[in-house]
């Protein structure tokens, strides 16, 4: 694991990118479903790091065993109404669509990107601007 969560964060980002660049573009969709999923899968995990990273700084109490999006959605609308609905974007867009139903839209994609990495910026202040 990189020391520095919010290179981290990036770093799950960054391969969710490389693996939807397979699943190639075929005017306003992708092409291939099987890349779609693996790489929302993958930004919406590395979004997902974030908040659990963000939710240490801020010294929130831990919840044992798995975490249900109800608990980040709770716990976001106690510290912050703005990373909640990017969160909600990026559950509904990047989770359930893309990844469970298969969405090959590449505006609804993105905008779950768009939304991961709003996310994952939070972090920047508290890592020395993406710096160890």
């Amino acid at each position: 694991m990189n020391e520095n969560p919010y290179k981290e964060a990036i770093r799950y980002i960054e391969n969710a990118e490389e693996v939807l660049k397979k699943a190639g573009k075929e005017g306003k969709f992708y092409k291939d479903e099987k890349y779609v999923k693996a790489a929302c899968g993958i930004a919406y995990s590395g979004a997902l790091k974030a908040l659990d990273l963000l939710f240490d700084i801020k010294t929130l109490p831990k919840r044992k065993g798995r975490k249900s999006i109800q608990y980040y959605q709770a716990t976001l609308t106690v510290i912050d109404k703005k990373l909640l609905d990017h969160l909600n974007s990026v559950y509904h867009a990047l989770h359930l669509d893309g990844y469970y139903d298969g969405e090959r839209s590449v505006s609804i994609i993105n905008g779950g990107f768009d939304h991961a990495i709003s996310i994952i910026s939070a972090l920047k202040p508290y890592s020395r601007n993406g710096r160890k």
